[in-house]
């Protein structure tokens, strides 16, 4: 017979383990515990999106050793963030009593009102910065292949914004839930064949000379995007629930999850850098010089070229369709009439869409900055100052606490003063641009 140690909510109660997965059948009450591996594939999900298609124009200037260094750099950084999340999110529900807390829940139960402000803030502006992003990169290659296939010529950029916002946010609105996780399902399967595919395709482009090229120096503008392209946080406090708080497989699973996605984006650094020579950076006149911009024209090969637009923007779409979900739940939390009543459906996807696409459609240079805002403030907030603040607090009030990650407070500090130098340089550079 399995023993149920139940949370209770006062304060001294020590809870070694949350059973979340209970059912009852007849007269029967049996446990289904959550799977490692489910978990596992719930990060890496996560964290395989658009942000990977930025990596390549970011990473150039540096070139793919000290890329590769840098990546492995970023993703151990995330990778302690979202050990700490996990810690302060075991510690809440044991307090609360309950079997699983939301991100907001649990920072505000740590940090109070003023924390959980200031995260809503940053999750927001996190979910518009990269919607403006994924829109006008989804337009931009949405246009191109159909001028390409049509024989046409190139349409305004503001078109390809707007067709690409009527056509998903139009599925999203017009469908329903299980028609949508079909189409995501169906368009996760052809990112990973098209990633597989340039992988194979890619590495017989690679000429070894370019990876000689080294500039450690420019390595700083690429870590806002890296910190996007790893971001997985949001979903940690789900991995938390289906393990029902079990400390050493949520190590597990957020260790190994994440390890999936660095893989996958060291060996798409090597390739792509390996196939386009960084001398090409000085001989384009634009502020940032996108190599899969110009795999896509067709230089690296035609298929090459076929295989880095479908799998661009079908990524984009699997990513366009989770935040706009992200926002969507974040406003049923606001007011939770919102989605339930038809009349307020459109109302509701009109504030979601409309801001990014207009914007987008005034400004469609903006993918690039998009992304680096939203990785130096919204990440840098998110992932890195309010989870080490979140656990410094518990760790002073809790006697009894999971403990994930080692290091004590010269971990939080160090967690907090990287967060806070990226945000630093960010607002010096604006103020040089605009002195």
């Amino acid at each position: 017979m399995t023993t149920i140690k139940t949370a209770f909510s006062a304060p001294q109660a020590e809870v070694t383990r949350l059973f979340s997965h209970l059912k009852v059948d007849g007269n029967q009450l049996t446990h289904q515990p959550g799977s490692v591996l489910g978990s596992t594939a719930l990060i890496a999900g996560t964290t395989v999106g658009a942000g990977i298609l930025a990596l390549p124009a970011v990473t150039l200037p540096s070139g793919v050793i000290p890329s590769t260094v840098l990546l492995i750099a970023v993703w151990l950084y995330a990778l302690i963030s979202g050990l700490l999340i996990a810690e302060v999110s075991i510690n809440t529900m044991r307090l609360a009593g309950r079997p699983s807390v939301g991100l907001l829940t649990m920072v505000e139960n740590t940090l109070g009102q003023a924390g959980a402000r200031i995260f809503g803030g940053a999750y927001l502006f996190l979910h518009y910065a990269l919607l403006v992003a994924y829109i006008t990169q989804g337009g931009d290659i949405l246009i191109s292949a159909v001028a390409h296939l049509w024989g046409m010529q190139i349409l305004p950029s503001w078109v390809g914004t707007v067709a690409f916002t009527l056509l998903f946010g139009g599925i999203m609105y017009l469908g329903r839930e299980k028609l949508i996780e079909k189409l995501n399902n169906a368009f996760v399967g052809i990112v990973l064949a098209s990633f597989l595919g340039l992988l194979l395709l890619g590495i017989t482009q690679i000429k070894t000379v370019h990876f000689l090229f080294q500039d450690w120096n420019a390595l700083g503008t690429a870590i806002p995007v890296m910190l996007v392209a790893l971001f997985y946080h949001n979903v940690v406090p789900v991995v938390v629930t289906q393990l029902e708080g079990d400390s050493q497989k949520i190590r597990q699973s957020i260790t190994i999850g994440s390890a999936i996605p660095l893989i996958m984006f060291l060996a798409w650094n090597a390739v792509i850098l390996g196939s386009v020579s960084p001398d090409m950076i000085n001989s384009v006149n634009q502020a940032v010089f996108d190599p899969l911009q110009v795999l896509r024209a067709g230089s690296g090969g035609e298929w090459l070229g076929v295989l880095v637009s479908i799998f661009s923007e079908f990524a984009i779409a699997t990513s366009f369709i989770g935040f706009v979900y992200g926002l969507l739940d974040l406003f049923k939390d606001i007011s939770p009439t919102a989605q339930t009543q038809t009349t307020h459906r459109l109302p509701l996807y009109s504030l979601i869409l409309l801001p990014p696409m207009s914007l987008g459609a005034i400004n469609p240079n903006i993918f690039f900055a998009a992304l680096d805002f939203a990785g130096t403030f919204s990440i840098s907030i998110l992932g890195g100052i309010i989870p080490a603040l979140a656990t410094w607090k518990q760790r002073q009030q809790l006697q009894h606490r999971n403990q994930l990650v080692p290091g004590g407070k010269l971990t939080l500090i160090m967690m907090i003063s990287v967060a806070c130098g990226i945000i630093l340089k960010q607002i010096i550079a604006l103020w040089i641009i605009n002195a």
